[in-house]
Order: C-alpha cells, then structure tokens, then sequence
C-alpha cells in the first residue's frame, strides 16, 4: 500500500520513462492516486496513450535508444512545462547475452537506453530545475544486477552499476541547488519481463527472495514517492534496493523437518 501523503504530491509534475511497464505503470497509477501531473513516456504507442488516458496525463512516444528519440521528449517536456518537479528514469532494456559474445552494437544500444538516456534527461532535468528555482528530485531505477552479475546479464549488469555511479554523482552536483538524485532497486516482479516466464522459473526466483515473495505493485513505488517526498529530505546519492533481500547475498532456505539434514 502506497502511505497517504497529504497532498504532497498534488500538481507536482512527474516525469515518468519506460511508463507502460509494470513498474513505470504502477509507479504512474502511485503518482497519479496522489494527485501529480504526469508526462509518461515509453516507445510503445499503443500502450503509453492507454495509460495517459486512464490517468489523465499526457503521452510521449520515444525510443531512447536513439537520440532523435531523446531529443522528442525534452522537446515534450520543454513545451509543457518550465520545469519538472520530478523525474523517473525508468526506461531499461534486458537483453540476455553474455559479454564475450556480444557485438558492439547491441552493448552501444543496451547502454543508450540504461545509461546515457538517463544521463540526457537528468542533465536537461537539473538545468531547467536550477534556472526555475526548482528544488525536485530524481529517481533512476537500478538493478540488483548492479551488485549481482549473471552469466547472460553482464552487458546489463555493466549499466546499472554505472547508472548507480552517475546517480551518486549527480548527487554531490546538485546538492547545493536543492536537487536531490537517488536510485531505486526494484526486486523481481515476474510481470516485468516482455515474454512470459514459466511457474518454474518464477518458483526458482521466489525461493531465492529472503522475504519469500516476488514484487507487487506497492514494493518499488513506495520507495519511489518516498525518495521524492519531504520525509526524504534529507537523503541523496543513495540506492535503495527493495528486492526482499535478494541483494544481500546468498540465500537458501533452510531445510524442512521432514527433509534431509531438517531437525528430526
């Protein structure tokens, strides 16, 4: 459940990439129940203009893979409003390939979208937040990939650890100014993915989540509007993983009674 944040959020304008997903939708419907104006963002049509409609916010078809794409967005965002208030970098790409035998320009595309897309809209984002006078907040979404590398992931695993890096670096940056740059690490949310994973292997990731469960629609927003809210007012440069304890390490669950080595 998202806390009730008193009309905190009302008005505020909400920048929100990769909008259509499960997180970017849920992180929407969270800012939306709270009253914000939201500009949502995601390269599929069909879907963003759904979601704009049902929350009565304004669409922006992009592919942040390129930077035509990019450049579309600020244009978007420059002609609605002076400033942002707050913004999302939400947009990623997971291609499962491992790094000896990826070729350069799927690497180059990978970080385009996870890395200098962000980089681009944070840096237009602080400027126009600094020459209005807007003390706002940004929020990229990690991953715990950034800390944990897979065999197939690297080239992904590679992104998030530097966007975590440039997030701690805009910090110490606009700091002064008022601005606030945090990360967010959602856990596994098996609706995530762009094809449909099998029970099984959603069965293998839930046993491998301390909390015993997978992410729901009020785990990663809370920490989100948290991040953005005056009850953070005073953090920044950090990454907070809500991933049920899967970042903290190695995780078995412990044996049954009933099961070899389980207490008799």
């Amino acid at each position: 459940m998202i806390p009730d944040y008193r009309g905190e959020f009302t008005g505020k304008r909400v920048v929100i990439t990769g909008a259509a997903g499960l997180i970017g939708t849920w992180t929407a419907e969270a800012f939306h129940a709270e009253g914000a104006d939201l500009l949502l963002a995601d390269n599929r049509p069909g879907p963003v203009h759904d979601l704009a409609e049902r929350l009565g916010g304004q669409a922006v078809v992009s592919d942040l893979g390129t930077a035509a794409g990019t450049a579309e967005l600020l244009a978007a965002l420059d002609e609605r409003w002076p400033s942002a208030d707050i913004l999302v970098n939400n947009a990623g790409v997971y291609p499962r390939t491992p790094v000896a035998t990826t070729d350069r320009e799927t690497v180059e595309q990978i970080f385009a979208v996870n890395v200098f897309a962000p980089y681009q809209l944070a840096r237009h984002v602080i400027a126009t937040m600094t020459r209005t006078g807007t003390p706002g907040a940004i929020v990229n979404l990690s991953s715990g990939a950034a800390k944990r590398p897979t065999r197939t992931g690297g080239v992904y695993s590679a992104t998030k650890a530097a966007l975590e890096m440039l997030t701690r670096s805009l910090a110490l940056e606009t700091g002064e100014a008022g601005i606030r740059v945090n990360a967010v690490g959602p856990g596994f949310a098996p609706g995530s993915e762009v094809s449909e994973l099998p029970e099984e292997h959603v069965a293998k990731m839930r046993r491998a989540i301390p909390l015993g469960r997978t992410s729901g629609p009020g785990d990663a927003p809370s920490a989100i509007l948290w991040l953005c809210s005056s009850a953070a007012s005073f953090v920044t440069g950090t990454t907070l993983d809500v991933d049920g304890g899967r970042t903290a390490g190695d995780f078995t669950p412990a044996p049954s009674p009933t099961t070899p080595g389980g207490a008799s």
